[in-house]
């Protein structure tokens, strides 16, 4: 149908009272909008001019085609994703088009007044659609720069290079370092890289942790924060890797330390396969003596420190005769005293070196603790 140029004629010299009428509308109506500043009003006021001119404008050319291109907010669209949200943006679509849909008395060629509503109200149908195009646009171009924003942090954190400028970028994908932060390192589902993140990060979310997450190679690393129980909340993410070892490093008080925890971390998945029967998932800690085998030499140092060193005496002179004969019974012949003696002292050991030494995994553990010890010490 034919747009009267009539009509056409009277909406260009109208364009200007209409975009003020607009405004004042949103003032009037859109508590919002009043408690913007300055330079947002102003944002806002141009798309609504913006949209009126189009409107305008398309109306005058006698196009029956109701398409509007998103191109319709001009030099807006940043601003207006920064600004208004998409509820906010339709609430100013419709509180601008009523007030052009209030002026069709007075602005339509006699007998143009029902062709001229109907244009209004196709074009503001058309508008809302391109605003949301707008925002589809946007979030899109924002999921791709925080996906290469969150790859560059966990690289940082890898690397051991965390400092006020990593952490203002996670604090820009929404990291607020709320408590403890753990790193977890296990191997990467065969789907692509942006959907196991995103897998995780849900999942992580749900549990009410903080997450970042990315892929190195067939690895799935993730930074979780806001830990209690580091091996509790792996557990419940578990899902999230491909099947095999998954480790998680100690807890570290916040993202500057994130780098110690992801070092033991990436250490234990390196040597876990010396431990078949891992559980799933295993602590860095409990991996110290295959670390140790690989060439760990903090692994090394943490138990000559932690485990050989605490032992001495008597304790320690019962602990070798137990590791040598097996058995409790062997090692109270061996060493001429009572069993009931021999269980006190691998009970004090056990207190000291904070491992039960008569289980198989506690005394291979002080096994490789104490002849590390003595290498160190004929060094």
């Amino acid at each position: 149908m034919a747009h009267s140029p009539t009509t056409a004629e009277r909406l260009v010299r109208a364009s200007g009272a209409l975009a003020t009428a607009a405004t004042e509308r949103m003032d009037r109506t859109l508590p919002w909008f009043s408690n913007m500043d300055a330079q947002e009003r102003a944002w806002v006021g141009t798309i609504a001019q913006d949209g009126i001119a189009a409107f305008v404008k398309w109306y005058a050319q006698d196009d029956d085609n109701p398409h509007i291109s998103a191109n319709v907010f001009g030099s807006a669209p940043k601003d207006l994703a920064r600004a208004i949200t998409l509820r906010q943006t339709v609430e100013l679509v419709r509180t601008t088009i009523d007030a052009v849909e209030d002026q069709v008395s007075a602005l339509a060629a006699p007998g143009d007044e029902v062709e001229l509503r109907e244009a209004v109200l196709r074009y503001g149908r058309e508008i809302a659609f391109a605003s949301a195009q707008v925002y589809a646009q946007a979030a899109e171009a924002r999921g791709a720069w925080d996906a290469r924003l969150e790859a560059l942090v966990v690289d940082a954190i890898l690397r051991g290079e965390v400092d006020a400028e990593v952490r203002s970028r996670a604090a820009a994908l929404a990291w607020h370092n709320r408590g403890d932060v753990v790193v977890v390192v296990g191997l990467a589902r065969g789907v692509d890289a942006e959907s196991m993140v995103e897998d995780i990060r849900t999942t992580a979310r749900s549990l009410r942790l903080e997450v970042l997450a990315g892929v190195h190679g067939d690895q799935l690393i993730a930074v979780l924060g806001g830990i209690v129980d580091p091996l509790k909340a792996t557990t419940s993410l578990a899902d999230q890797f491909a099947p095999g070892p998954i480790v998680v490093g100690p807890l570290v008080p916040d993202l500057f330390s994130a780098t110690a925890s992801a070092s033991e971390a990436l250490a234990g998945f390196a040597a876990v396969k010396a431990w078949p029967d891992a559980p799933r998932p295993v602590s860095a800690d409990d991996l110290l003596p295959e670390r140790a085998l690989a060439g760990d030499e903090q692994a090394k140092r943490l138990l000559v420190d932690d485990i050989a060193k605490a032992l001495s005496g008597q304790i320690l002179e019962t602990v070798w005769a137990y590791l040598e004969t097996g058995s409790i019974e062997g090692a109270a012949r061996e060493l001429f005293i009572h069993t009931n003696t021999v269980r006190y002292r691998l009970r004090k050991a056990s207190d000291q070196a904070g491992i039960i030494v008569t289980t198989p995994r506690g005394a291979h553990t002080v096994r490789i603790a104490l002849s590390l010890a003595a290498l160190e010490s004929e060094g």
